[in-house]
């Protein structure tokens, strides 16, 4: 079969023949429809020789739906059956821990000591022909959703929410919230917001047309991404600030940002996978503020997502690459030139 494999240091990645997997006892073999780009697999192949740490060749892809086309003795007990039409969830743990036992196998407190690899990364991902799934408790049915235009949510959907949730309480009526970075989490994170809270949505990004698309998917306001963006904040909530910011770059310039955007007994979410951080004190944030770092999300959470999906709430901006043009996917990804998600077709 045909995989997207990286396979150097420094080098694009490659389609490259590889053997089609066979499913051992309790495992599922799926047949890829639609796997997301996103900007972890691009962070991983920027790595460098001294910090890399997946091994080589590393198949890419941690967002996958597809069909069952196969089950290892005992997967069957799952549920699941050949032919059906499901999302993968790919936050893989042990499954018996105390995380693992509420679904949060994102915090899973054996994956280390058990060596469980996330696909895409530890394991081989799902752009390819053919994906393996450890468990049928990672997949979860799709039930009429088209695999191209849903898959992104598995991660991209996932994240945003899961940062998102715990933050519901603080965003009643009257409340504002504050989206830094309007791309692939950036855009599904404010149609979430409008769904699911009466707060005001204020969008920070870097020029007109990624502005423009924030308030196409529902932002209220909109600012550029920098220090003139505190006082816009302030002067549209009363001089309070936001009661909960979520940063989807995580560069130290959108950290300080958040940091000052934030108002007393705010939540500023660190969500996007970059070096910025936050010194929390007394002198350094408003008083009764958190700081969370949440990572991916939960089995569960994916099942609430796609139904935000199924009732129309949230829809993500798709553009379609086939599996061969993968390298070219990444490209457009790093040069900013994608409106939403990437998503490969084999």
């Amino acid at each position: 079969m045909k995989a997207l494999q990286y396979t150097a240091i420094g080098r694009p990645p490659e389609i490259r023949e590889v053997p089609t997997p066979e499913p051992r006892p309790g495992e599922v073999l799926v047949r890829t429809t639609a796997a997301g780009v996103c900007h972890s697999d691009q962070y991983t192949m920027d790595r460098t020789a001294e910090d890399y740490a997946f091994g080589f060749p590393l198949t890419l892809g941690h967002e996958g739906a597809g069909i069952v086309a196969g089950l290892g003795a005992g997967a069957a007990n799952g549920g699941v059956k050949e032919g059906d039409a499901v999302a993968v969830y790919g936050a893989w743990g042990c499954g018996y821990c105390r995380a693992c036992a509420t679904g949060a196998e994102n915090y899973c407190l054996n994956a280390d000591a058990m060596k469980i690899g996330w696909p895409g990364f530890e394991a081989p991902g799902f752009m390819a022909e053919y994906m393996v799934v450890p468990s049928a408790r990672h997949l979860v049915p799709l039930g009429g959703l088209d695999p191209v235009e849903n898959v992104p949510l598995t991660d991209a959907g996932l994240t945003p929410y899961h940062a998102i949730k715990p933050s519901l309480p603080k965003l009643v009526p009257g409340s504002t919230a504050v989206v830094i970075g309007a791309g692939g989490l950036g855009h599904l994170a404010i149609q979430m917001l409008r769904a699911l809270t009466a707060a005001q949505v204020i969008a920070l990004d870097i020029g007109e047309d990624k502005l423009a698309f924030a308030r196409e998917v529902g932002a209220h306001a909109t600012f550029e991404s920098d220090p003139s963006s505190i006082e816009a904040v302030r002067n549209l909530t009363g001089g309070r600030g936001a009661q909960a910011v979520f940063n989807f770059v995580g560069i130290q310039g959108t950290a300080d940002l958040a940091a000052k955007l934030a108002g007393s007994c705010a939540d500023i979410v660190m969500v996007g996978l970059g070096p910025g951080a936050i010194p929390v004190g007394i002198f350094t944030v408003p008083g009764g503020t958190s700081v969370r770092t949440p990572v991916w999300g939960t089995r569960s959470d994916v099942m609430d997502v796609l139904d935000l999906a199924r009732c129309g709430a949230i829809k993500v901006e798709v553009e379609r690459f086939a599996l061969e043009d993968g390298a070219q996917a990444y490209e457009r990804m790093r040069a900013h030139t994608l409106r939403g998600r990437a998503v490969l077709v084999p």
